[in-house]
């Protein structure tokens, strides 16, 4: 299960009304790729489901999850942050061994 913080469930509803999308069909896809500084990043954009994904409901919004990155992201909290040095979702991740400096990648546990 994915949470997210109430600082990340209003600037998503903020984020799909300024896109003028469809809130009912619209969530944040997230995604897990290799990449980054760490060896696997992570990638978000406003989506809509397919049929084999994994979707996660809270307060109005929605989590869209392919199935190869729900490993990765099992048991995330996701944060908005807004401060002088940045600003975007944030992602608390119990799978990560260590992540970057950025918080944009991270180095996943190994069993």
């Amino acid at each position: 299960m994915i949470s997210l913080t109430a600082s990340a469930v209003e600037h998503l509803k903020s984020l799909i009304a300024e896109k003028q999308a469809d809130a009912a069909a619209t969530g944040l896809r997230l995604r897990v790729e290799k990449g980054g500084c760490a060896g696997m990043q992570y990638v978000m954009a406003l989506d809509q489901s397919t049929a084999t994904d994994s979707v996660q409901s809270q307060d109005g919004v929605s989590i869209i999850i392919d199935q190869d990155s729900l490993t990765y992201l099992r048991g995330c909290q996701i944060d908005y942050v807004d401060s002088l040095a940045d600003a975007g979702f944030k992602l608390n991740n119990p799978n990560a061994a260590r992540s970057c400096g950025c918080g944009t990648s991270f180095e996943p546990q190994t069993d």
